[in-house]
This record gives structure tokens, sequence and C-alpha cells, in this order.
């Protein structure tokens, strides 16, 4: 079960039919949730670990210390709802910077954590958050002027080895200092498509795909570099992959995983 916020298609009423639409062609149950202050469910739901356990982090991003009426407490507005057992962190964490292998058994989450928990000795956070979350922590560099400095939108795995991840501008800019990190953690890391248009809009970042058991659904936006996401992401994945065009959404900073949370399979 794929959630969306019900706030979505009130918003971005003709992306939404369309992701909708192509959820539903390939067999992919979905559903509104209710009670949520913003579109971003990725950010303020569980986070789910590789042995099925829910951890809840406390929501308080720094870039929405100006906007709190846009925060949502999952524990007030949404636990009740959704009647899962939920492990809470006061950790401050976005679900957004927290990007799994398949296995569970390793997380990149940036170095935004940090910043983000001053009160935390960084090695101390590091241990407590591997100890929730059940797996090997590892950092990789945020870049600072972007607004959420969230993983999932510089890299992602591809299986317990290997993370796809935004193809460097040149040989010294930040993508490619993300990739000496993975590197460095012992991890191959792979090229994929990225046109970054600066501020904060996502437009061009495909690596924020939404990946289900069978289907790769990949954001597009009307742009000439569509087509070789598109046929980078086929040559990449043993799944089928689907385009959505999530344009007007991206633009206020967030593609196809930002906006959706898989239920856990027991439900």
């Amino acid at each position: 079960m794929i959630y969306i916020s019900s706030l979505l298609p009130r918003q971005y009423q003709s992306e939404t039919k369309a992701l909708f639409a192509a959820l539903a062609v390939h067999a992919v149950p979905y559903a509104l949730l209710d009670g949520t202050n913003d579109i971003w469910l990725r950010d303020f739901m569980p986070v789910r670990t590789g042995s099925g356990k829910l951890v809840s982090f406390r929501y308080e991003p720094s870039y929405l210390k100006s906007d709190p009426d846009l925060r949502t407490d999952f524990c007030k507005d949404l636990a009740q709802q959704l009647g899962l057992p939920v492990t809470y962190s006061h950790i401050n964490l976005d679900g957004g910077n927290v990007v799994f292998s398949p296995s569970g058994e390793r997380v990149l989450i940036s170095d935004r954590i940090f910043s983000e928990n001053p009160e935390y000795p960084p090695a101390a956070l590091v241990r407590e958050l591997s100890e929730l979350l059940e797996a090997e922590v590892l950092i990789i560099p945020s870049l600072k002027s972007d607004m959420t400095g969230h993983a999932d939108g510089m890299a992602r795995f591809l299986d317990d080895r290997t993370v796809l991840c935004n193809r460097p501008l040149s040989s010294c800019g930040f993508e490619q200092k993300v990739k000496r990190s993975l590197r460095d953690y012992g991890l191959d890391a792979v090229d994929f498509p990225f046109v970054p248009m600066g501020g904060i809009s996502a437009v061009g970042c495909y690596l924020n795909y939404l990946e289900t058991e069978q289907t790769v659904f990949l954001p597009v936006f009307g742009i000439e570099q569509d087509a070789e996401a598109e046929a980078s992401a086929r040559q990449i994945f043993h799944k089928e992959v689907v385009t959505v065009n999530i344009r007007e959404i991206a633009q206020q900073g967030g593609c196809l995983n930002c906006i959706s949370w898989e239920e856990p399979h027991a439900q």
C-alpha cells in the first residue's frame, strides 16, 4: 500500500491523477492519508528497518523553523489513525534523509543530521541511530545550499554494495565528493542522470524515484534529459520502469519518494 497525503490531489490535481493512474495500471494499491500539514509524507512518517520495526523520529527540521504550521507530528496527528506499533525517538531526523540498502543492513544519512541535533556528540548520535535502525549508519556529505540536505536526492541503493548517485558535473564538484565518500565505505558508486536547476526545485532529480517490489516509478519533468534518464533506468533496473511527470510538484522541492510512504507488509 502506498500512502499519499490527501493534500496532494487538492494542490496538484492533474499530476496526482497521473500518478494514481500509473499505480493502478501496475496493480499498486494506494490510499490518501488525512491529517497531514504538508505533502511530503516521507519526512514525517515512521522509518521502517530491515526487520520491519517502525521508528518515528522527531520532525522539527531547521528549514521549517519559521513555518511550524507545516510540521506534522506523527505521534499526535497520525498514529491513532493508522494504529501501527511504533518506536519513538527524540532524535530530529527527516525520513527523506534515511536511505536503506535492500537488506536493511546499511543506511545512508547525510551529515545534516549533526546540525539538526547539536545536543548530541556526533559519535554518540551515530551509535544511537545504528541501534534504532538496526543497521550500519554511513554518513555522506550534504549540499549546504540544499534546504533539506536529504540523502534521498543524492544517493539510492541498487543493491547492498552498489549505490546510484547523481552524475558529477565536474571532477571536483559536490557530486564527486559524494561518490568519494561512498567509495570510502567500500561501495560501488554508479552515475545516474542529474540536471540541477538551482533554488529549491527538484526538477532534474531523477534519483527521487518511487520503488515497489515489481516497479520503479521514475519522475520526469518534460525536459530534454528525461529520455536519457529513462534509458539509463531501463538499463540499470531489473524491474519495469514507469515514468510519471511531476514537474509542478518537483518545482516545490521534492519528487516521488518525497510524497509517498509504504505501509508495512504485515498490514
